[in-house]
């Protein structure tokens, strides 16, 4: 089987997929820009806890607790 192709976007961005997800991967794929609603931050809960998700000016991500 070959790779299944998906183009995802978000915002004005644009994100080929198809390096992502293939049959053996179906690893979801997740757009910052739609996790923090185009702003710098977003909260993240993992069980009893909160996660913050920062973009910086850089354009890295930060995940913190």
């Amino acid at each position: 089987m070959g790779i299944v192709h998906k183009t995802i976007t978000a915002a004005d961005l644009q994100l080929d997929a198809s390096q992502y997800i293939s049959p053996e991967n179906r690893t979801p794929v997740h757009l910052a820009a739609q996790l923090t609603q185009d702003g710098p931050t977003a909260h993240i809960r993992h069980l009893d806890q909160i996660y913050t998700l920062r973009i910086t000016r850089a354009g890295k991500l930060i995940l913190t607790k």
